[in-house]
């Protein structure tokens, strides 16, 4: 046992300090990494404790806030997209909420999500002035962020997919908005793409984790809109 033991120490020394210290950094990294998503995961799970309910569940809130996702370069929605949209209007057309805020990326002229999610809403009976878009929601944290301070929502349902929901539910609450969350199911049906979705889960916890402890703005403020309350008065 000794001479594995000095064998060993002998083995370490012989390599370069360097890189001693290159691997102990990573392994402390890995550490580090871990146990914040760890934390991370438990926090939004507890954040959004009771508040997951399915679209005929889910209590009434003025606003279905749809969180977007990719849309095709015809303009028109993926299906996972799709699936969010359908959950809202569902939820407009059974009076669960009064009025839809779309979010979602705008990030150039030719690639428009809001846009999109109106477009495929107005096209299977929603009333257009039903539908408000915010054309800054650039990621979830900014869509909470943007629904309270720009569009003045204080109480929201948010439509995503299932195994994104306890993550949104949780940054709107943290960020002022009273939040409940029914999540979309029917896009299990791309099981790849669902699962690399849901495993990224796990990064993304940390992420809104930092987002929240750092309070940051939105990547887009701007003047109130009213929006949302020239929805609910029609």
């Amino acid at each position: 046992m000794v001479v594995v033991a000095g064998w060993l120490r002998r083995a370490v020394l012989a390599v370069p300090r360097w890189l001693r210290w290159t691997v102990a950094a990573g392994l402390v990294g890995v550490a580090l990494l871990t146990t914040g998503t760890v934390a991370s995961v438990a926090w939004i799970r507890d954040g959004a404790q009771g508040r997951v309910f399915t679209a005929a569940t889910v209590p009434e809130a003025p606003v279905a806030l749809v969180l977007g996702t990719k849309v095709y370069p015809d303009g028109t929605p993926s299906p996972f997209l799709a699936g969010r949209l359908e959950i809202a209007r569902t939820l407009l057309t059974t009076g669960k909420v009064g009025a839809i805020l779309v979010s979602g990326d705008n990030m150039n002229h030719d690639y428009n999500e809001p846009e999109a999610m109106r477009r495929w809403l107005v096209d299977r009976g929603v009333p257009a002035d039903k539908v408000v878009l915010d054309h800054a929601g650039f990621d979830t944290y900014d869509s909470c962020a943007r629904a309270k301070r720009i569009f003045g929502v204080d109480r929201a349902t948010v439509v995503t997919q299932a195994f994104h929901v306890p993550r949104a539910v949780t940054v709107c609450r943290q960020l002022g908005v009273e939040t409940y969350g029914v999540g979309d199911e029917t896009a299990r049906a791309y099981d790849r793409t669902w699962r690399i979705s849901a495993t990224r889960e796990h990064l993304a916890a940390v992420k809104a984790a930092l987002d929240v402890l750092s309070g940051r703005d939105p990547a887009h403020l701007g003047p109130r809109e009213p929006g949302i309350e020239d929805a609910l008065r029609r």
